[in-house]
């Protein structure tokens, strides 16, 4: 049966879900995958319930804050591939001795398109002792527009993923202060769908994260320049060296895992900030929204 997946939007830190697509590995395991975008981030569970998609990518986070709203929704991750946060804090000015402690006193642009960035950041600010709302926001601007605002010095500090964090530092108007994946594990990105379609299309949920699998030891044998060679189609509109740095760098961040397995360190992580920023109101178990039996069966295939 084919599988419809759905991305939420175009981005480098999903490189390892678009390297099936460019390597051929999906067809190398016989299963049948269509790409599309998802047209509306706020009605996944919808999507996946009716068929419209079926299996998303996307953070955890969209499975936590779905289930804190209906406890009797379904939705359940099953291949990891982000492990690590893939945001950036870029300032204005070089700062190689930079602690949480720096932002106050500066303006800081953090990320409005979605909410997974923050909250990590306001965990590790709350973790270093450091009271959130004592820092000077900007809260409304597209990172586009945090960019600019930086190259503009209408802002001290911008919060900003790939490759936009390559192009500020190569052009010298911009200085990576924090890398959030420096933290530790705290899963990002994940497959996820609904547990009927789990079981339902159990043979190609498989084959599809062995695909996944075989891509992420891909990547982690080639170079930056050549995974980005690889993806150009995905991003006719960056420059190869800019794809190639970006990429690179997540690399040297550990921000791509080693296998489709998403580890309870890293769930927990990312449940602790949103429980701590308030977007969701309780803690939902591990084994209530992560299922890895496909994960742990082809790590184990290659045993």
């Amino acid at each position: 049966m084919p599988i419809t997946v759905y991305e939420s939007f175009r981005a480098v830190f999903y490189t390892p879900f678009y390297l099936p697509h460019a390597l051929g590995s999906y067809e190398a395991e016989g299963v049948d995958v269509t790409l599309g975008t998802s047209p509306d981030l706020d009605k996944v569970a919808a999507h996946l319930g009716a068929g419209q998609a079926d299996v998303y990518w996307g953070g955890p986070m969209r499975i936590l804050m779905n289930r804190d709203r209906d406890a009797d929704l379904d939705l359940v991750g099953f291949c990891e591939a982000v492990t690590r946060d893939p945001f950036f804090l870029v300032g204005n000015r070089p700062n190689p001795d930079f602690t949480l402690a720096d932002l106050a006193g500066v303006t800081v642009a953090t990320v409005s398109e979605v909410p997974t960035p923050w909250m990590c950041l306001q965990d590790d600010l709350r973790r270093a002792g450091i009271d959130p709302a004592g820092i000077t926001r900007v809260t409304g601007a597209t990172m586009a527009e945090n960019a600019a605002a930086l190259r503009a010095g209408t802002v001290d500090v911008a919060q900003l993923f790939q490759p936009a964090v390559e192009e500020l530092v190569r052009s010298g108007a911009g200085h990576i202060w924090y890398a959030a994946a420096r933290r530790g594990p705290c899963t990002y990105t994940t497959l996820y769908t609904v547990r009927r379609t789990l079981e339902a299309k159990a043979d190609e949920l498989h084959r599809m994260t062995r695909a996944m699998y075989r891509a992420q030891q891909w990547l982690h044998r080639h170079s930056g320049a050549e995974v980005a060679a690889a993806l150009a189609g995905f991003f006719p509109d960056c420059p190869p060296e800019i794809l190639a740095a970006a990429i690179g760098r997540y690399k040297s961040l550990e921000v791509w895992g080693r296998n489709p397995v998403l580890p309870r360190e890293g769930f927990e992580r990312l449940s602790a900030a949103l429980l701590s920023g308030g977007l969701i109101a309780r803690a939902i178990p591990y084994d209530a929204c992560i299922d890895m039996r496909f994960a742990e069966a082809v790590v184990a295939e290659d045993d």
